[in-house]
């Protein structure tokens, strides 16, 4: 079957766009396009504050991506960091979405003067109030082992976990419905979380943007350092974050695709239902993602209130239908735009693809049997 590209603003299943002219002004001089960011960062340097500029992108992701910045522009005024990071970004971006990210700034402003929220301790994080303790001392250790202990891998690259609490969930519900029901009652039109879901809403355009950037900061980032540091699960810096609804009156299931993600967090937040399970089929490139399944790749995963499922971006995967009930699930797709800039220079393999280590493992086979051939042939002319 062919997959969808599940996309907010920004369908994976499309090559970036090459923002710009490739080149940068610096003063009275010129930085020519070579200058790209580094894969490690400089862990030493203390990045800026970006939050009293005007800017395009987020303040917090600036900063995050100032790490990576060239050694030698480490030092430069914010204001020409900020051009050169605002302009790798916008690589990014199809044409004409940047007028469209403009627009969907005021309306996200619009949303926030307006809307009062429910439960106002959601919108900061407070991590012995939302986590579980067990994950919370895993993340508090911050080793592979103590991850480990807290994780199950039922299919390979796919980590399951109980994450959120129960008070938590319950409150992020009555949040939800609260927006539903001003929503209705200001008869404001919301942007869906994406082109596949018609039901759900984006949180990050009612106010969380904050809490969401240090939840994948400070508590997916370590997890993901681990388990996708292949796919800059070290270098995650921005995100999407929004809840999705399927039962009676909503989405009943949703299409086989993959994410525009690096790294995919989902949890479930209740409530009552029966089906809903996710079915992946294995990790592609996007020169693979329409390939067949081996065997190995089919898992199916059931939901439950509170449990966490980490995944790759690119693994691909669908939900079936909820059959009865209603369920609701908080997912955040975490980016890395240090990956993607790195991305374009590669010419390896991804490690990561799965058909595309099938294929190596071909080449390797058939280059043995070949050599083998090649041999018997030898000695059978000499004998």
């Amino acid at each position: 079957m062919s997959l969808q590209s599940s996309s907010s603003d920004n369908p994976e299943s499309q090559s970036p766009a090459t923002g710009g002219n490739g080149a940068r002004n610096k003063g009275n001089g010129t930085v020519s396009s070579n200058m790209r960011l580094k894969l490690k960062p400089s862990k030493e340097h203390e990045p800026d504050d970006y939050e009293d500029m005007e800017l395009e992108y987020s303040a917090a992701l600036l900063s995050s991506l100032e790490m990576y910045l060239p050694s030698n522009m480490l030092n430069d005024p914010r204001q020409q960091k900020a051009k050169f990071m605002q302009d790798i970004l916008t690589k990014y971006l199809p044409p004409g979405e940047r007028r469209r990210a403009i627009k969907h700034r005021e309306y996200r402003q619009k949303i926030i003067s307006n809307y009062q929220p429910q439960n106002r301790e959601l919108y900061t994080i407070d991590p012995t109030k939302f986590f579980v303790p067990a994950f919370l001392k895993a993340i508090n250790d911050n080793t592979e082992q103590s991850f480990r202990r807290i994780v199950s891998e039922p299919s390979p690259g796919i980590f399951v976990f109980e994450m959120l609490q129960k008070d938590f969930c319950e409150a992020l519900l009555e949040e939800i419905e609260n927006f539903e029901k001003w929503v209705t009652e200001a008869k404001f039109r919301i942007m869906r979380p994406n082109t596949m879901n018609k039901y759900g809403a984006v949180l990050d355009d009612f106010g969380f943007e904050t809490m969401l950037d240090k939840l994948m900061e400070g508590f997916i980032r370590p997890l993901s350092r681990v388990f996708f540091a292949e796919v800059g699960g070290s270098t995650l810096d921005s995100h999407h974050g929004f809840v999705v609804e399927y039962g009676q009156d909503r989405d009943v299931d949703l299409g086989f695709h993959v994410d525009d993600s690096e790294v995919t967090l989902n949890v479930c937040l209740g409530k009552q239902f029966s089906g809903g399970e996710l079915f992946f089929r294995g990790t592609r490139c996007e020169k693979h993602v329409n390939t067949g399944t081996q065997s190995e790749e089919i898992f199916d995963y059931s939901h439950a209130p509170g449990q966490a499922v980490l995944h790759r971006g690119r693994h691909r995967h669908g939900s079936r239908a909820t059959t009865s009930g209603h369920r609701i699930n908080l997912l955040l797709w975490c980016r890395s735009s240090v990956f993607r800039e790195m991305k374009r220079y590669q010419k390896d393999f991804p490690s990561w693809c799965g058909e595309c280590n099938r294929e190596k493992k071909e080449r390797q086979r058939s280059s043995i049997a070949t050599r083998l051939d090649m041999f018997r042939r030898e000695s059978e002319s000499t004998a």
